[in-house]
């Protein structure tokens, strides 16, 4: 079992399997977080609007979740991909545009590169989608490769088109 700050990263860019569109289920991820047994919502970002890579797809509604409790990797992985699932998630291809995302971006300090989950998340350092969010819910957290905070990581890299939707 893990016990210490949890970040689940949240993105949308296609309507759910029941047409909500991805505002709406990335609201609803939200309280599906909150209900996980064992585990307590403790901060949700801004939604977040942003361009979809590659250009063509539609922009992606995003937001970073802190969660605490405790937990195993495997079973909140499973759990995450419940929740998924049960949005319509289909995995076509790689990174195609999806009804919902859901990344387990840190488990406090653990580093884990085998199995499944691998814990930090590979590429959430190189993610403004990610950083962003994370640094209004976790502002204080170190990725424990970098050594850094989310708003250094996010100095770091190119800008791009993302904006806070309006509540």
């Amino acid at each position: 079992m893990f016990s210490d700050t949890i970040l689940v990263a949240l993105g949308a860019n296609l309507p759910s399997a029941a047409g909500a569109p991805p505002e709406a289920t990335v609201r609803a991820a939200l309280r599906d977080l909150a209900g996980l047994p064992g585990l307590r919502l403790v901060a949700a970002s801004r939604l977040w609007r942003t361009r979809a890579e590659p250009p063509g797809s539609p922009d992606y509604v995003n937001a970073v979740a802190r969660l605490e409790g405790e937990i195993a990797p495997e079973r909140l992985l499973a759990a995450l991909q419940a929740i998924e699932a049960e949005a319509g998630r289909d995995r076509p291809f790689v990174n195609a545009p999806r009804t919902l995302d859901l990344d387990i971006i840190g488990m406090g300090p653990l580093v884990r590169a085998a199995p499944d989950p691998i814990i930090p998340h590979p590429r959430a350092h190189l993610r403004h989608f990610v950083l962003r969010p994370l640094a209004e819910v976790a502002p204080d957290w170190v990725h424990p490769g970098t050594g850094q905070t989310a708003a250094q990581m996010a100095q770091a890299l190119p800008p791009v088109a993302m904006a806070p939707l309006s509540v």
